[in-house]
């Protein structure tokens, strides 16, 4: 046979401790005896009956620990568990009720207080609701009267909104599978703004469903903020206190996410008759303000009969040096005409003046050389026209003189001589 240790054992001992399901969560009923607390503020006792007793812990952060008192009769939550150091067999309490706590109710308080220490319940995390929801999704069952009570109320108070039912059962053990897989439908769900998970009144084990951890979790992981109008006003569901808003009936969650079309129409006249007042005020001071400018604009104005007279005077003295200036440069375009009229070839005819061309092709003959032995020429006189010949050429006078303008040596002998 083989000999071990004490710690071998004790670990051996843990261990199958540990792995037994049933000692893992536990509620006990007993008397409190031996209670005491420690500096760090844990509690340690001994719960008994008539034949037994167990050694007990329960840690500072646990819940109910001030009904720990010895002679005090409890329904405590907690596992079984075997402490080496000492080699006590020992109850690790985490809840601790008055005697007389169902077992539903101890499991809600148990996973309430497991759920508050996670944060879930915290204010701060809770969404605000839409004011004017188009689309509202209403988690429920088709064959109860929750549905119809909604209805009627969003169809009174705001009947632009448009319900979707998504139905899943809300009693029975295959209520909390349900209600998850309608909140997660309601959040694939198109355009969809609030989520209302509902059902009517019950008793605690009817509305187990709603106290259901996985339900709790789905609603804190909802995308989409989840009023949760479970039973009567005094009941108080798990599902209560994740959703970011509670009702305490599906009638009042319905008044709680639309708005109240009569109060919205005497906003609507509030506004209005405010808006109205407002601008006839506005429209009264701008009336007021323009007066004020107009006046002042008045008063600052200069006097324009002085300033009116001064542009007459302007407007005639510059009339007059315009009519001036024309006169003048008329006169000037007349001494033109006439200088140009008196360079008219008639008028130089007139004075004895005659014009020579040659017939053939009409060129001018104004030098001796623009004209042969032999040509016609036309002879254009003051009242008529001669024609003649040239018969010969230029005296020879003439034709020296030109030869000395020209620079011609008078040796050199023209071609038409």
């Amino acid at each position: 046979m083989a000999i071990h240790t004490v710690s071998q054992v004790a670990r051996y001992v843990s261990g199958l401790v540990d792995a037994d399901p049933v000692l893992k969560e536990l509620y006990i009923t007993g008397e409190v005896t031996s209670a005491s607390k420690s500096a760090a503020g844990h509690r340690y006792f001994s719960l008994k009956d008539g034949e037994a007793q167990l050694r007990c812990v329960a840690f500072r952060s646990g819940v109910g620990l001030e009904f720990l008192e010895n002679g005090a009769s409890v329904t405590l939550y907690g596992r079984v568990g075997f402490y080496q150091a000492r080699g006590d067999l020992q109850v690790y309490v985490e809840h601790v009720h008055p005697e007389g706590v169902g077992e539903l109710h101890m499991e809600f308080l148990r996973l309430r207080a497991m759920l508050e220490a996670e944060g879930m319940f915290d204010p701060l995390r809770k969404r605000p609701l839409p004011r004017f929801p188009k689309r509202i999704a209403v988690v429920t069952s088709r064959a109860g009267a929750v549905l119809h009570d909604i209805q009627n109320v969003i169809q009174r108070r705001y009947p632009l909104v448009e319900l979707l039912l998504i139905h899943t059962p809300v009693q029975g053990d295959l209520a909390p599978r349900g209600v998850v897989g309608g909140l997660r439908t309601a959040n694939q769900a198109t355009a969809v703004d609030i989520v209302i998970l509902a059902r009517g009144g019950g008793s605690m084990e009817e509305l187990q469903a709603f106290n259901d951890e996985s339900v709790a979790r789905a609603i804190h992981g909802s995308r989409i903020p989840v009023v949760s109008a479970v039973g009567h006003e005094t009941d108080v569901t798990i599902a209560d206190l994740v959703a970011d808003a509670r009702a305490p009936t599906p009638s009042a969650a319905a008044e709680l996410v639309v708005p109240n079309r009569r109060e919205l129409l005497r906003l609507l006249f509030d506004f209005t008759f405010t808006m109205r007042h407002h601008m006839a005020s506005r429209v009264l001071q701008g009336r007021r303000d323009v007066r004020a400018h107009v006046a002042q604009v008045q008063r600052l104005m200069p006097s324009v009969t002085g300033w009116r007279q001064r542009v007459d005077e302007l407007t005639r003295a510059s009339a007059a040096v315009f009519a001036r200036d024309v006169a003048l440069r008329s006169e000037r375009v007349r001494s033109k005409i006439g200088q140009l009229g008196s360079l008219k070839p008639a008028n130089t005819l007139s004075r004895g003046y005659s014009v020579v061309e040659r017939q053939a092709d009409g060129q001018l003959v104004s030098k001796v050389e623009h004209a042969r032995a032999g040509d016609e020429i036309a002879i254009h006189v003051t009242d008529g026209q001669l024609h003649g010949l040239v018969t010969g050429g230029p005296a020879p006078g003439r034709r020296a003189a030109r030869r000395r303008r020209s620079g011609m040596a008078p040796e050199q002998i023209p071609l038409w001589s």
